[in-house]
């Protein structure tokens, strides 16, 4: 009996694939890499599409310097799986990377690599190590996006460093300074004292930060004739007066030359001993509770009554004036308000507006100069300490204490930031919001919120310094008067300048004579003199990159301007897309892109962004190493991008097994087809049995939302449609009903055939759908998958599948959704049924229905395919009583009795059935696979 079934087996269609279950993708990976180089996909899709509708994706270029992390890895994942998708769409959608090598974070790392100073080097040392660094790193991160399975034209990248992009940088500059949105003015700007340079709004953060919280007393030393008046009246010592300020900042107090107050809020003079207190009315009552102190209300002022009052310095030897200014609040403070117009953008407009002088006494490093007294050679933040004893040994500090608060930091040291008054390069872009916020309307913003958020920033952004003093970058191309000191900076200096730069690059603004950059015939414009030096600053990184656009689109014959998609993540509504709006507004008029879409960023289980300092980085490299690419890449997909992705080991093993169950769903479709061929095999549609036409049905509907949730870069739902569909209709339904039909009807019936139709067709689909998002799993299994005539080798020549309109009917679908809920009660009770021991498993059931009316009318249409589907070897069909009038509406419609299958177990198919031992030849089998194995009896012995 054992060789005998065993020969049975011969005669099975047992799947049989090359396609392996486990898919050792950190080892098998990079092969299938090498594989799509070596056939040229990127090149052939290109000669493919040419000619074709162009989608053009913008990339926005990462920082060369240093290894790529999970964040980088997230953004690019995502463009290649737009470019993926839209490319299968039979979109012309060349991918061209791109490097941001300028700039303050590559020169930090160039001179942490070379152990120097800034200071022991000169800006072409800087520069040459800057270059090493960034060519470096370049190369590395190039690699290690590659290994992610991006596909694109890595031979020939946009690099902000190459000469013509650089001139390019200056091409839009000269177009600004034509149209006047050039100025250069003292500014107080964020300035990073550990950087050394001025910071633009996007290269802010905002961090918790612990600042000292002082109460101070600053004397009067005259008042105006009218208010000396009032308090005579009130019998108040002008002499005695003091105006109490509360401050986070004590080491901007040697910058001090006024105190603003609100003209409009109502202030009240406190007797407090001998003195008078002047404090906001609203705010006494805190000011007191925090400094411990009681005042009797004496007299009320309106704020302008108090304008004009002089006092001593609470330690200087220097008087200042109180001024009217309307940013003073009433909700915290006392509302009367330090005023450093050196240090702050409300008090150096305070300042200018009241003509009062800017005094800034820190140098570049945050160093308190010899304007700054007694604290020359301290580091600001350091002489808070000192500062707080001065003003405790003067009697001028009435309450000293901590305060936990937002402050802001620079994004790329992380430090605490400081505001000075320095002389800087500014782009006005507050005159031309109107114009940008008209250009933010036109384009599609995905999600939809990120409308709102570029628009209330473009709404309150100040003038953009675009000056940075570092060495590393493309210089702002101003000359300065050697005999006035006057900057000059006209169309024709840009001009000449771009012209040097981008022929020898800009290393030439420090290595070539000042004579050999001027325009010949420059006269100064304030003197007329002749004698000129270059200026020390560059552009900001922001204006770099954000002119990618100019120099890439327009420069690349593959390319096209606008671009139809920028794809960053939300801190780029700051940065990059708000740097190329404006840019864009400058050359054109318009956004330089059609659509943007924004990513959230990574954080650990705890919420955390992730970052070194807290150790919670996850490694992408180290990821793959574990679980492969395609598994990051579906991680990618495994959650709404559009909000922050939540990384940890446990969620990757949850991807990892969610891939599992695809691979299995592919793997058993084509191990099942090894002897189709899908034109002489197939079965026309009108031919195909109900199962197999709602089978198609239901492709057809996934088709559909899978190719809409593309369209609408809504990636989480192909990811759940997939996988629902692979999950639940395909491997726990209509794979599971089909297996008696695929392993046990003769091979070439035409049951089977139009199985394996339906299976060709799905696993088609299938690796089309998945391509984009698992391109080395997708191509694995395209491999195994019967050619046509018309098929390319790999899945990603192909293009995207259309589902024939046939294919959707509504009724197939009301039927078989009538089936599946009678099959969950099967299976309900047959669980049962195994629990009591009356079947120890399905197939030795039969099972009998008893359904009213339309339920038992669909039954009985499907009656043959009844027992496949529910994965027994019999079923009974009983017409049901129909409901009487008293009973309840939500009564079962189906009831469902188990018992033992009448007959034997079939030796070859494991049915249960009456007729096993009727054939004498085969007295083991049922009359199905007697009649299979009638034509294969040769090497199958008698009983």
């Amino acid at each position: 009996m054992g060789q005998q079934t065993a020969a049975y087996r011969e005669t099975l269609n047992l799947p049989q694939t090359v396609f392996p279950m486990r898919a050792q993708l950190p080892q098998r990976e990079p092969a299938r890499q090498e594989r799509w180089r070596a056939l040229g996909v990127y090149q052939r899709l290109r000669e493919l599409r040419r000619g074709a509708p162009r989608f053009v994706l913008h990339d926005g270029p990462p920082f060369s310097n240093g290894d790529i992390h999970l964040g980088t890895a997230l953004n690019k994942i995502l463009k290649d799986i737009v470019v993926r998708y839209r490319s299968l769409r039979g979109f012309d959608a060349p991918y061209v990377p791109g490097w941001d090598c300028h700039g303050l974070p590559t020169e930090r790392v160039a001179l942490e690599r070379a152990g120097k100073e800034r200071k022991d080097l000169d800006p072409l040392d800087i520069r040459r190590l800057a270059h090493e660094t960034a060519m470096h790193f370049q190369a590395v991160q190039s690699q290690q996006f590659q290994r992610l399975g991006l596909l694109g034209d890595w031979d020939h990248p946009y690099l902000t460093l190459d000469p013509a992009y650089e001139a390019a940088v200056l091409g839009v500059f000269q177009r600004m300074v034509e149209q006047g949105w050039v100025y250069r003015g003292l500014r107080p700007v964020s300035w990073c004292p550990q950087c050394e340079t001025a910071l633009a709004e996007a290269e802010i953060e905002y961090r918790d930060a612990t600042s000292p919280s002082l109460y101070l007393k600053f004397a009067v030393v005259q008042v105006p004739a009218s208010l000396a008046a009032r308090l005579a009246d009130a019998e108040v010592d002008g002499e005695r007066l003091v105006f109490v300020a509360w401050t986070t900042t004590p080491w901007t107090l040697p910058a001090n030359v006024a105190l603003a107050v609100h003209p409009d809020l109502t202030y009240g003079c406190f007797r407090v001993a001998e003195e008078g207190w002047v404090v906001a009315e609203r705010l006494a009552e805190a000011t007191f509770s925090e400094t411990g102190v009681s005042g009797k209300l004496v007299l009320t002022l309106d704020g302008h009554e108090l304008v004009g009052c002089e006092y001593r310095h609470p330690f200087l030897e220097r008087t200042g004036v109180v001024v009217p200014a309307s940013h003073v609040r009433a909700d915290q403070g006392t509302g009367v308000v330090h005023t450093a117009p050196g240090h702050g953008a409300e008090d150096f407009w305070t300042g200018q507006e009241h003509n009062l002088p800017v005094v800034q006494p820190l140098d570049e490093r945050g160093v308190f100069t010899a304007e700054g007294g007694q604290f020359a050679g301290q580091f600001c933040f350091d002489a808070d300490r000192v500062l707080i004893k001065e003003l405790r040994a003067r009697g001028a500090l009435l309450h000293a204490s901590e305060v936990t608060h937002a402050y802001p930091h620079c994004w790329r040291c992380r430090g605490q930031v400081i505001f000075r008054a320095t002389q800087q390069w500014f782009l006005d872009v507050g005159q031309r919001n109107e114009k940008a916020l008209r250009a933010i309307e036109a384009v599609d913003w995905r999600p939809t919120w990120g409308k709102a958020r570029i628009r209330s920033m473009v709404e309150e952004r100040p003038d953009w310094c675009i000056s940075r003093q570092r060495a590393w970058g493309v210089p702002i191309p101003a000359f300065f008067c050697a005999g006035c000191d006057a900057a000059v900076l006209t169309p024709e200096t840009v001009a000449s300048v771009r012209a040097i730069i981008a022929r020898e690059g800009s290393d030439a603004w420090w290595r070539l004579p000042v004579a050999d950059l001027v325009p010949e015939g420059l006269a100064c414009p304030a003197c007329g003199g002749h004698e000129f030096r270059t200026g020390n600053d560059i552009f900001d990184v922001w204006f770099e990159s954000g002119s990618s656009h100019a120099a890439v689109l327009p420069t690349r014959p593959d390319l096209g301007w606008p671009a139809d998609l920028y794809l960053e993540g939300h801190d780029q509504y700051r940065g990059w897309f708000q740097s190329s709006l404006w840019t864009g507004l400058a050359l054109e008029e318009r956004a330089p892109y059609r659509t943007c879409v924004g990513h959230g960023f990574t954080q650990d289980e705890l919420g955390r962004a992730m970052h070194k300092s807290l150790g919670n980085v996850v490694d992408p490299l180290a990821v793959i190493a574990r679980h492969g690419a395609d598994v990051l890449r579906l991680w990618v997909t495994y959650e709404d991008f559009r909000n922050d992705l939540v990384v940890s080991e446990a969620i990757f093993e949850q991807v990892a097994e969610s891939y599992r169950r695809l691979r299995n769903t592919l793997r058993f479709l084509v191990a099942n087809l090894g002897d189709f061929d899908p034109v002489a095999d197939r079965v026309d549609f009108e031919r195909l049995p109900s199962l197999d036409r709602w089978a198609l049905h239901r492709l057809a509907e996934l088709g559909e939302t899978v190719t809409r949730a593309y369209d609408e870069y809504e990636l989480h739902r192909v990811y759940y449609q997939l996988h629902t569909f692979a999950a639940t209709d395909l491997s726990a339904f209509y794979l599971d009903a089909l297996k008696d039909r695929l392993y046990c009807e003769a091979s070439d019936s035409p049951a089977r055939r139009a199985a394996q139709t339906v299976l060709e067709t799905l696993a088609r689909h299938l690796c089309l759908y998945l391509a984009p998002i698992l391109p080395h799993t997708s191509d694995e299994a395209w491999e195994q998958v019967p050619r046509r005539p018309d098929d390319a080798e790999c899945v990603h020549l192909m293009s995207w599948p259309d589902c024939a309109s046939a294919w959707r009917d509504a009724h197939t679908a009301d039927d078989w959704q009538v089936v599946q809920r009678v099959r969950e009660e099967v299976h309900r009770r047959l669980d049962e049924a195994k629990r009591t021991g009356v079947v120890k498993q399905p197939l030795e059931a039969v099972v009998t229905v008893s359904a009213r009316a339309v339920t038992h009318e669909v039954l009985a249409r499907h009656a043959e395919s009844l027992p496949g589907v529910f994965g027994v070897s019999q079923v009974r069909l009983r017409a049901g009583e129909e409901r009487t009038n008293g009973e309840a509406a939500t009564a079962a419609p189906v009831a469902v009795e188990i018992g033992r299958a009448r007959g034997a177990k079939c030796a070859r198919c494991w049915l249960w059935q009456p007729e096993v031992g009727a054939a004498a030849r085969h007295l083991d089998l049922c009359a199905r696979c007697v009649r299979v194995v009638g034509t294969r009896d040769e090497g199958i012995s008698s009983p």
